[in-house]
């Protein structure tokens, strides 16, 4: 079965459903990146996260979620990771409310518009960019969009409240997709 947003989304609400019973530190130049191979062998999005160091927030939230198997998933899927820095800029509190058990809804939103269906490159995104004159919109998989642009060498990219984000590590290879580490939260309109 072709994996889409709607798929993705029914299964991230099906996984919260049966659990409720319930998207590198300095910006990094775009021709800096490595090809995006996955490889099976390769660790998915999940255990890539786990394993960065950076990336406790997100997993948290991933695991409050129950998007977990999700994202473990074969997808393939593309993801924009905030890092735990990226994180604490929300304003305090904010993690700590949306991990309550009452707000799943809203966190699983908030983390399915970090996520995008398919195998998204730096370089299909910079081709994206350059082909609609220099600024390209991305649809995710929590049917919000985003807008990527280009600042100098790195990709930018435009959450719906119009907060601007960099990519600050492009395409981290997993088994199941490509995970770009941002320094900012996406937040849907």
């Amino acid at each position: 079965m072709p994996v889409t947003p709607k798929t993705i989304k029914a299964a991230a609400f099906a996984a919260l459903a049966a659990t409720a019973g319930l998207s590198a530190i300095g910006a990094a130049p775009v021709s800096a990146h490595h090809h995006n191979t996955p490889a099976a062998s390769a660790p998915n999005i999940v255990e890539t996260a786990q394993s960065t160091g950076v990336h406790t927030t997100l997993v948290a939230a991933v695991q409050a979620a129950g998007l977990v198997d999700t994202l473990a998933s074969p997808g393939p899927f593309t993801v924009f990771a905030p890092t735990d820095t990226a994180f604490a800029k929300l304003p305090e509190g904010t993690v700590a409310t949306l991990v309550k058990p009452e707000n799943r809804g809203t966190l699983t939103g908030i983390l399915t518009y970090h996520a995008v269906a398919g195998n998204v490159t730096s370089s299909d995104l910079v081709a994206l960019i350059n082909k609609h004159g220099g600024s390209a919109t991305i649809d995710t998989v929590a049917g919000g969009k985003l807008t990527a642009r280009l600042a100098g060498d790195t990709i930018i990219i435009t959450d719906a409240k119009g907060r601007p984000t960099a990519v600050t590590q492009a395409d981290v290879s997993t088994s199941n997709g490509t995970i770009h580490v941002t320094d900012g939260v996406f937040l849907p309109a």
